[in-house]
């Protein structure tokens, strides 16, 4: 659980710096071309804001019902900017390496137990992970399924 915490703190501490690095991943990746061209500042606070929530969908006892309602809003604002649901969903699949990639950069597991439980860290974020892929799916074919309810009949 101690690497939990580290892993949790640092993710706090730093969501700026992460944000900002996943920011520069985004704007470049292949797989989210919707990205490329926007703004560094536009983008960075829709990590932050990921980055800062971090620490109740990973602490939440039952983070079914924490990830669903976060994501359900992530989604419905990727959705509503014309994000594409494949890289909505990628986007934050980079958010996520973006953890590991700083972490591992800061050194934050250096013993042979902090590793262990830095392993644990992981299974419990790509759980978190499993949950937002399956909430964004969700609401992104809920949100399409209106919109062609309401769209005019031709």
């Amino acid at each position: 659980m101690v690497a939990s915490m580290k892993l949790i703190d640092l993710v706090e501490n730093h969501a700026e710096r992460i944000a900002a690095q996943w920011s520069m991943l985004v704007v470049k990746n292949p797989f989210t071309p919707f990205y490329h061209g926007r703004q560094p500042e536009r983008l960075v606070p829709q990590a932050v804001r990921f980055y800062r929530n971090f620490r109740k969908l990973f602490m939440e006892p039952k983070p079914v019902e924490a990830s669903d309602g976060y994501f359900t809003s992530y989604a419905e604002k990727r959705y509503r900017e014309g994000v594409p649901l494949q890289e909505a969903v990628y986007a934050l699949i980079l958010m996520r390496r973006q953890i590991w990639l700083y972490a591992e950069f800061q050194a934050v597991f250096s013993t042979a137990v902090e590793r262990q439980q830095a392993i644990e860290s992981v299974t419990r974020t790509m759980l978190m992970f499993d949950y937002a892929v399956y909430f964004i799916t969700k609401r992104y074919g809920e949100l399409m399924k209106l919109e062609w309810f309401e769209a005019p009949n031709t």
